[in-house]
């Protein structure tokens, strides 16, 4: 026994950040951002705080899901950096939503949702849970050097969340890692310790670029490739396909190689930019609540992060 999903829920902030009003604070346009990233906005968090969207996106998917609070056995945030060090932002998530369960977090950066995902597949394959919530989601409009444009443009605020449950909807899932904090980092920032005599670095986002489109586009396909072989299917077979929005390049570069359908990929970059491990629960919410999804539809998922690590999955939709 695994489960099944049974409610989704998404929360992204109210500022929307165009093209045209970041050229304004760094030195890029519009049509550079778009033909080398595909995005056209991205919301940033301004009056609202991360926990009230989290746990907006909470509420939505147990409403959905049909299911309250006290029914949860267990609750995952997938995030790297929620608004304490300690406690984990599940447990804030939990305090609000008046659930009385373990609550913790996982840090897989941009695979964070589907590493959460294996996680909770444990506690239901050993019979310990009935009903899990999983909310993914990053600010990471607070962890980007808004002076360098080869990375603020990039990402913005927001996620998502689902509720599992009982089922046989998890058909396959793989994950990976490969230790490197070289490509795609952020550093702890400055030390506290008056023993400690390295000077810490700011605590920005570091990437390079080219590493991590080479990793991401061949890590994908690759990921792609073993949970649709391991789940039985075949790629035509995926009805809808959520790869992680970091740049549309990757995007349609892993497609290239894949045999799914182009009409089948699910693609909101444009208007959410890289939300990190929010970006695959946000767009399947999307598609949930646009109608799109039909029982026995199968989905296929695929991110990949600072680690650097990848996840991918299929699920099929027995709601």
């Amino acid at each position: 026994m695994s489960f099944s999903i049974l409610g989704t829920g998404k929360a992204v902030p109210e500022y929307i950040l165009s093209n045209d009003k970041l050229s304004t604070m760094v030195e890029t346009t519009d049509e550079w951002i778009r033909t080398r990233t595909g995005i056209h906005n991205r919301r940033i968090i301004t009056t609202e705080t991360m926990t009230e969207l989290c746990v907006s996106a909470a509420k939505q998917a147990l409403e959905d899901a049909e299911i309250t609070a006290g029914d949860l056995d267990l609750i995952i945030c997938a995030t790297m950096k929620g608004m304490y060090i300690t406690p984990s932002e599940a447990c804030v998530i939990q305090k609000e939503l008046g659930a009385s369960c373990p609550a913790f977090d996982v840090n897989a950066a941009c695979s964070g949702f589907i590493y959460a995902m294996d996680v909770a597949d444990g506690f239901f394959a050993r019979g310990k849970i009935k009903h899990a919530l999983i909310v993914a989601f990053d600010n990471l409009s607070n962890m980007v050097d808004w002076n360098d444009r080869s990375t603020c443009v990039l990402f913005g605020d927001g996620g998502g969340a689902v509720v599992l449950g009982e089922g046989d909807g998890l058909k396959s899932i793989f994950l990976t890692a490969r230790g490197n904090t070289d490509v795609l980092y952020a550093p702890r920032g400055e030390l506290t310790s008056p023993f400690e005599t390295h000077k810490g670095e700011r605590p920005v986002l570091h990437m390079i670029g080219q590493e991590v489109y080479k990793f991401a586009v061949t890590n994908m396909v690759r990921g792609v490739r073993k949970v649709v072989k391991d789940a039985g299917l075949e790629q035509k077979d995926i009805t809808h396909m959520i790869p992680h929005q970091a740049n549309i390049r990757i995007i349609e570069a892993a497609a290239a190689k894949l045999d799914i359908p182009k009409e089948n990929y699910v693609i909101n970059i444009s208007e959410y930019g890289n939300t990190s491990a929010g970006c695959i629960p946000l767009a399947l919410d999307e598609i949930n609540k646009a109608g799109k999804l039909k029982k026995g539809d199968y989905i296929g998922m695929c991110a990949f992060g600072a680690g650097l690590t990848t996840g991918s999955c299929i699920i099929q939709w027995n709601k």
